[in-house]
């Protein structure tokens, strides 16, 4: 099996990671394997921003008006609460990396290619993380694609979030995985 064959099969999602440092050299590194990800027509259609320190409490602040937002009726205290529990979701890693879909304009590109585009840059940041033995996870969900959360990162009103990539260095042992063989998903139209 090649080193790269094992790097691919060896990646999980790492959801918990210590709070250790991560040198910028690294997460650079990071960003560069990202960036040499296929992009139809050239366009590369991808943008980062990396958070750490306290530079993530813009994540942290926007999870809390999201989650605010949407509850009514909630005390004092529960607010204070709540929005303690939102902010500390963006400390869960010692870096987060907001992966943007900045798609072109031009005639000839489909905006579904550019997503597509973003998606392999963030698979192959995933993978230079576990090559450089850290742990990393691929978060989305509703509050990423909230308008707060565009807000927050002054994300274009054609751009995308299309994900929150939490790095560190792992604090589990990463879970065994299956996968199905890639032949049993495989159909061969032959002549």
């Amino acid at each position: 099996m090649s080193n790269l064959q094992q790097i691919i099969q060896g990646r999980r999602s790492i959801g918990k990671v210590k709070s250790d440092p991560v040198s910028r050299v690294i997460i650079e590194k990071l960003i560069e394997a990202a960036v040499w990800a296929p992009s139809h027509h050239g366009t590369e259609p991808w943008k980062f921003i990396v958070l750490t320190g306290d530079g993530r409490r813009v994540l942290g602040q926007a999870y809390a008006d999201i989650a605010l937002s949407v509850q009514e009726g909630l005390t004092a205290d529960e607010r204070t609460e709540q929005q303690a529990k939102e902010i500390g979701k963006a400390y869960r890693s010692p870096v987060v990396i907001v992966a943007i879909c900045s798609p072109s304009d031009l005639p000839r590109v489909d905006r579904r290619e550019e997503f597509a585009a973003v998606h392999a840059a963030v698979q192959n940041l995933l993978l230079a993380a576990h090559d450089c033995g850290l742990g990393a996870v691929w978060r989305t969900g509703a509050p990423a694609y909230h308008p707060i959360m565009k807000s927050a990162f002054n994300v274009a009103q054609h751009e995308e979030i299309v994900g929150l990539v939490y790095v560190g260095y792992p604090d589990m042992i990463k879970s065994d995985a299956k996968r199905t063989a890639g032949t049993a998903k495989t159909q061969w139209i032959e002549q």
